[in-house]
């Protein structure tokens, strides 16, 4: 499976570093990987995952899968409890 970036979602890494909220793409790829939660249905076709960035905070994750390629839309942090 690859996992590529729209160009939003390259771009979020440089505006959440600007904010002070450092987050990785290794980071992003482990939340599709391995996921703590996963919703199928709030925003179909994409899928949104979730998964522990730090004791506050989620990072929330939503792609399209097309075939064997993930297509990462964007991702944000989240405060924990808000989604799941």
């Amino acid at each position: 499976m690859k996992i590529v970036y729209t160009k939003h979602a390259l771009n979020k890494f440089t505006i959440l570093k600007e904010r002070g909220v450092k987050v990785t793409k290794q980071r992003v790829d482990k939340a599709i990987i391995e996921p703590e939660d996963i919703d199928f249905e709030s925003d179909r076709p994409k899928v949104i995952v979730s998964k522990s960035l730090d004791k506050q905070y989620v990072i929330r994750v939503v792609y399209i899968k097309e075939s064997d390629i993930i297509r990462v839309i964007t991702f944000y942090p989240a405060e924990k409890g808000r989604y799941y």
